[in-house]
């Protein structure tokens, strides 16, 4: 079976070279690094973080950081330095396996999923995703599950106009809606 990788060198780099005509390789468009953001300013209990903590390590394959506030919010019961969410910054290797997992096994076991909206790729060719439970990930399965908690993706690519990130999502297999699909 062919990862992620293999697949961008083999496939997707061929084709995207004949559809755009590149000249060079390194012209065409690649995936730079996914970004998964995860908020817990309501959660209170320490336990509860650290169940989310570790879940998203078991997601990821790599220990979240804590993002703490900048200042004190009294509207929101916050105070300056408490933490207030989570981010996994993936490149390389893990990046690859982390989106294989999300494209082939995770947004499959999505409930009433119609498909990617091309409105969350972004003028930069950056793909924005909102998951609502993370319990769609396969790495969840058997584990004692206390707090459902959504997380935000973010895949930013190197592509110079939408169009080109449009296909390359389509090339890797991100499940995108048609055009005029959209609600």
């Amino acid at each position: 079976m062919l990862t992620l990788l293999d697949h961008y060198k083999k496939k997707v780099i061929p084709a995207m070279k004949e559809h755009f005509h590149y000249g060079n390789v390194m012209e065409v468009p690649r995936f730079e690094k996914a970004v998964i953001n995860v908020g817990i300013g309501r959660v209170q209990d320490r336990k509860e973080r650290e169940s989310i903590k570790h879940m998203l390590s078991l997601i990821t394959g790599q220990m979240p950081q804590e993002r703490p506030t900048n200042k004190s919010i009294a509207s929101f019961k916050i105070r300056a330095g408490a933490i207030v969410g989570y981010r996994i910054m993936l490149r390389g290797r893990r990046m690859y396996e982390f989106l294989s997992k999300l494209i082939f096994a995770s947004i499959p076991r999505t409930r009433d999923f119609r498909g990617i909206p091309l409105s969350n790729i972004d003028e930069s060719g950056n793909l924005n995703l909102g998951i609502r439970e993370h319990i769609i990930f396969p790495e969840t399965i058997g584990e004692d599950i206390s707090k459902i908690f959504s997380l935000q993706i973010t895949v930013v690519t190197n592509a110079k106009t939408r169009e080109e990130a449009i296909e390359l999502f389509r090339q890797f297999g991100f499940p995108l809606q048609k055009e005029g699909q959209e609600k």
